[in-house]
């Protein structure tokens, strides 16, 4: 069986949102007892992860990283035309990834207990993102 929903998040920024609650009301309607969810965002400036959600100093301490690494205004860099944030959204998106793949058991995600699926918006200015969910497994 296949179960497939879309949804926008609309961000407010650089940072990550949680989507976690979303995905799994998302899972408990498919119906899916035993499968896989795999969520994907169609952009190539934002990306999806897991994430520690129990402390939130984590993504402050992942995002410092990020800033770090793939640095904006970097004289480099040649893909410039949306601004100084433009080429380090793309790396960071390729570092991270558009999407992630979580085991469905017993009819829940079976992530761990301090791990969460966000949305890692790259850009600084807010941005509506399309999500798409797909639930395969059997009921």
């Amino acid at each position: 069986m296949v179960h497939t929903e879309q949804f926008q998040l609309r961000t407010s920024g650089k940072n990550t949102y949680e989507i976690t609650s979303k995905i799994s009301n998302i899972v408990a309607t498919s119906g899916i007892r035993a499968g896989t969810v795999t969520v994907f965002t169609q952009h190539t400036s934002c990306s999806l992860i897991i994430m520690e959600n129990a402390d939130a100093s984590a993504r402050t301490d992942l995002h410092a990283y990020f800033d770090r690494a793939v640095p904006e205004d970097s004289p480099y860099f040649v893909h410039t035309y949306e601004g100084p944030d433009d080429m380090p959204s793309h790396i960071r998106t390729v570092l991270t990834g558009p999407s992630e793949v979580v085991p469905i058991v017993d009819g829940h995600m079976a992530l761990g207990t301090w791990q969460g699926l966000f949305l890692f918006e790259h850009r600084r200015a807010p941005h509506t993102r399309r999500i798409i969910v797909t639930v395969i497994g059997e009921t």
